[in-house]
């Protein structure tokens, strides 16, 4: 186990680690097995979803949403 996964409490026996392991060998395998690739998928489709959040944070009422919806922090976009 790297680091990484140990810096985010993450252990090799925690029972999402399986299904994660095997979602990241699927998009691996997806872009021909180059992870610079599906890293960079990745982030265009994380760079997607935070748009559409944003947009739709933006449509909705704040009086349908009785004033739970708090403006999300400011983030980097990143253009690839």
């Amino acid at each position: 186990m790297n680091e990484f996964m140990k810096a985010l409490g993450h252990s090799s026996e925690s029972e999402g680690a399986v299904p994660l392991e095997a979602e990241v060998d699927e998009a691996i395998a997806t872009c021909g097995g180059d992870v610079r690739a599906a890293l960079r998928a990745t982030l265009v489709a994380n760079a997607y979803l935070e748009a559409e959040l944003e947009r739709l944070t933006e449509a909705i009422s704040t009086g349908f949403a009785r004033g739970q919806v708090r403006k999300p922090p400011q983030r980097i976009k990143i253009r690839v």
